[in-house]
């Protein structure tokens, strides 16, 4: 597994205070588009190995980012259970609709996954999906096993770039025309923001690991705005669209899931 880039909070300096708008350099959106072309091959259907679980895994649950679907975190989900650990996907696709209906079924399919293991689960999401993870997380103890963020502004969930701003509003405003399973509004500035955020402001229950990777290369997201304080941090190379497919992130991924010791529901 390749070693993580550390750097504490402190020594992120005065990085930490990220701008109003997010306006990535030239060269870091130029990266950031060629790299869905480095992991499409990634993402293209094949035939997968059997694998049976090992009961001395634990079971992952895999949320993936806004715009994209569980095909998004295909290759995860296939090397965790290369390794022996039993994954489920979200049922997401695509990751356009309401925050709070969005968590509640990915609560939902935590609890399904928790009661088919007999396990508590470990928890990875994507950019928006480390959202939702955290939100469950939060609202369900009981049943996480650990969180682990990839690319997610969870202390500032609007800390996008202009074009994901832009493609915000046509999705709120096709909400507001009647187009049915789309943000509204009401997930940017309205109760479910502030029912979210309040969540997002939540501790995670103690002796729940929380980690979050970040990338300074990250096109789409303020990194600065993944650096949430309750989590122990991690630096990564990939760009925020190759994240999910990405092998360092996945080996890192799957280095932390490692180190848990499956604990069955109280």
């Amino acid at each position: 597994m390749p070693a993580p880039v550390g750097r504490s909070l402190e020594e992120l300096g005065d990085f930490l205070t990220h701008p109003a708008a997010f306006h990535p350099p030239v060269i870091t959106a130029v990266r950031e588009n060629l790299s869905v072309f480095k992991v499409a091959g990634r993402l293209l259907p094949h035939q997968r190995p059997e694998t049976s679980p090992d009961p001395d895994r634990v079971p992952v649950l895999l949320v993936p980012g806004f715009m994209s679907g569980d095909f998004a975190l295909a290759p995860m989900a296939e090397e965790l259970r290369r390794l022996g650990h039993w994954t489920s996907r979200s049922g997401i696709a695509p990751n356009v609709g309401c925050t709070r209906e969005l968590a509640d079924a990915v609560e939902r399919r935590l609890e399904v996954t928790a009661e088919r293991t007999g396990r508590k689960v470990a928890i990875v999401g994507w950019s928006r999906g480390g959202t939702f993870a955290k939100v469950v997380t939060v609202r369900r103890p009981d049943l996480v096993a650990s969180l682990t963020t990839l690319g997610t502004p969870n202390t500032d969930p609007l800390a996008v770039n202009a074009t994901l701003a832009a493609q915000l509003q046509l999705i709120t405003r096709l909400s507001a025309l009647g187009v049915p399973g789309l943000l509204g509004d009401d997930c940017l500035s309205g109760d479910c923001a502030h029912e979210m955020k309040a969540l997002l402001e939540q501790d995670v229950p103690d002796g729940i690991p929380y980690t979050a990777m970040f990338s300074l290369d990250d096109g789409v997201i303020d990194w600065r705005a993944c650096l949430d304080p309750q989590a122990d941090t991690i630096e990564v190379s990939a760009t925020h669209m190759s994240m999910g497919a990405d092998p360092e992130v996945i080996d890192l991924v799957a280095g932390l899931l490692a180190d848990l010791v499956p604990t069955s529901l109280a």
